[in-house]
């Protein structure tokens, strides 16, 4: 027998060990929109929640600069949570950017023409959303989150329900999926029960 052999028990034992820390550590939100596609889209709420992640931002950058001239472990402390926070924001409009709005809503146009044109101005509006939440994770000046505001508001008439501030949080479309016994995925809801996000 090799002497540097690890025992099967050993390679099981690490094994679980080693997923059991990455799930307990992984980010488990389940907030990005499902891919199934499901039909059911809110577009003006999820323009609304980037808003609010922008708001976030905006606060936690005012915070971590308020911080910033204070040398105690309070304000250590506080201002690395700032940061977290910050940063899990810009994230979260990155993510909702990219696969929510990029992957579900855009649709490619292929050739030239008025088309093509306006395909190609949703792709810069969408892409420069994301870039500038990237660069309010990467500054803790307040000119970041203005140059975030702003491209998301270049980005919400795309969106125009969430432009004119008609239909707030509520379905844009939503016609309940039939349940597949063999591929269940309840995103039916009922008043009292919430739709279910895979």
């Amino acid at each position: 027998m090799n002497k540097y052999a690890i025992p099967a028990v050993s390679v099981l034992v690490l094994s679980v060990a080693a997923t059991a820390f990455i799930w307990v550590t992984s980010d488990s939100r389940t907030e990005a929109h499902c891919q199934v596609p499901c039909g059911i889209y809110d577009d003006p709420a999820r323009i609304q929640a980037i808003r609010e992640d922008a708001t976030t931002i905006e606060k936690a950058i005012a915070q971590i600069r308020q911080l910033s001239g204070r040398h105690d472990p309070n304000a250590f402390n506080q201002a690395a949570r700032w940061v977290t926070t910050k940063e899990a924001h810009a994230t979260h409009i990155i993510d909702v950017v990219s696969e929510y709005f990029l992957t579900q809503k855009v649709k490619p146009a292929t050739g030239e023409g008025e088309a093509y044109d306006a395909y190609l101005k949703s792709l810069a509006n969408h892409h420069a959303v994301m870039v500038a939440a990237m660069k309010t994770k990467q500054s803790a000046d307040s000119a970041t989150v203005d140059a975030l505001n702003k491209a998301i508001d270049a980005l919400a008439p795309l969106y125009k329900a969430a432009a004119d501030g008609n239909e707030i949080g509520k379905l844009a479309a939503h016609t309940p999926v039939p349940e597949d016994p063999a591929h269940p995925h309840d995103h039916g809801a009922t008043p009292d029960q919430p739709a279910a996000t895979p």
